[in-house]
């Protein structure tokens, strides 16, 4: 049985995940592709993975791709997560993990339809509210949820998610029924009204907005081209990890990986799974060290963290499992980072990891400074070491 190190899955993450310098060169198109999309719940996400892996990139770059040529786009798919990706993995993302999201969130929305009496059928409202939006959508193009709102009565509507509650109170269902017809491939996040720290899309039908799709995956097909893009990069790992990031079952983990020809590896004395034609020792890589944006797809990519997160999960990861902004040595996170009231960008070292890596950080968080030029990032679930510093 093929064993690896921690230090060699370390180097695997280096070059697969592009954070070595002679990845700096790749299309932002391939990297997202590679790493089956990049994290964006968080909007400012996407650009700060990219900015730590390209070199050089500016926000006009993913703007262009997002918003003109069309080469990327935003989806909600595995685990809920809003994601940007390559159009042409759209259908196996979409039958591999967003029409799953999308069962859920129609389901719960109709009952929620029901219950707060605004339809007796939650199905029949919500058919009817998604005919509007794609009429009007068809006639007029890229429209915000706030005109949509205003020039549909068929979304008009309001539940209560937690009645009697502080937090409660009456919430309008229209984004939610935006959420599903997304989350189903219908529309797609077009323009953003927002600056790239913030999240204000014009929705667009997904046919005007990126084409006629591809020919729809079977469900099994999608799962295992994507397991299998999937470990290629972020490969060998464990069922757990697989399990974790698709949010699916172990059941449909092991059927996947019997589907693809996974083979068994032991990780440092954990039983895992790497493709066939991908167990070839792995080199060393030159030191490197990088910032990366909260949420960031390397930080969150694995369930199982130990071996590049170390004694460091409490501080630098929220009770929900979301992480915050992260500060990399080699493989491995020593740190976190955060933006002073200056806007200067902050290393917050947990250990220190030598003289040579303090300087190549540092010199990283002042080439921060400067590209963020007085621009402020504030993650959505900042790290319990990041709310310290504030």
């Amino acid at each position: 049985m093929r064993s690896f190190t921690i230090d060699e899955r370390r180097n695997r993450l280096a070059r697969r995940h592009f954070l070595t310098a002679d990845a700096a060169t790749e299309p932002m198109t391939q990297v997202a592709a590679a790493l089956v999309g990049l994290h964006a719940t968080d909007p400012g996400t996407p650009y700060l993975s990219l900015w730590a892996r390209s070199s050089p990139f500016a926000v006009a770059d993913l703007d262009s791709a997002l918003y003109e040529k069309r080469s990327l786009v935003k989806h909600l798919a595995m685990r809920r997560t809003l994601w940007v990706v390559d159009p042409a993995d759209l259908p196996a993302v979409q039958a591999a993990a967003s029409d799953r999201v999308a069962a859920t969130e129609r389901r719960r929305l109709v009952a929620d339809v029901a219950k707060a009496g605004v339809a007796a059928d939650g199905e029949r409202w919500l058919a009817r509210a998604g005919a509007a939006v794609l009429r009007h959508l068809g006639e007029h193009g890229p429209t915000s949820s706030t005109e949509l709102r205003a020039a549909l009565p068929e979304l008009a509507g309001a539940y209560d998610p937690a009645p009697g509650k502080p937090y409660g109170g009456p919430t309008p269902l229209a984004p939610r029924a935006l959420t599903v017809l997304g989350a189903q491939g219908d529309i797609v996040r077009g323009p953003n009204d927002a600056t790239w720290t913030s999240s204000r899309p014009r929705w667009a039908r997904t046919t005007d907005w990126l084409g006629e799709p591809g020919e729809t995956m079977p469900a099994e097909a999608a799962q295992a081209q994507l397991v299998a893009t999937w470990l290629r990069a972020f490969g060998p790992a464990t069922a757990d990890d697989i399990k974790w990031w698709f949010g699916t079952t172990k059941t449909e983990v092991k059927k996947t990986l019997s589907e693809i020809g996974a083979v068994d590896v032991d990780l440092h004395g954990t039983p895992g799974f790497a493709l066939p034609d991908d167990l070839e020792p792995e080199p060393d890589v030159e030191a490197w060290g990088a910032l990366l944006p909260a949420l960031d797809v390397t930080t969150m990519g694995w369930y199982h963290r130990d071996w590049y997160l170390g004694e460091h999960r409490g501080q630098l990861f929220d009770r929900s499992g979301n992480a915050g902004p992260t500060v990399w040595w080699s493989g491995r996170i020593v740190g976190g980072w955060y933006q002073n009231a200056a806007g200067r960008v902050e290393l917050q070292l947990l250990e220190d990891p030598g003289r040579l890596a303090r300087q190549v950080l540092d010199k990283r968080a002042r080439r921060l400074t400067d590209w963020l030029d007085g621009v402020r990032v504030s993650p959505r679930f900042p790290s319990p070491l990041m709310k310290a510093a504030r």
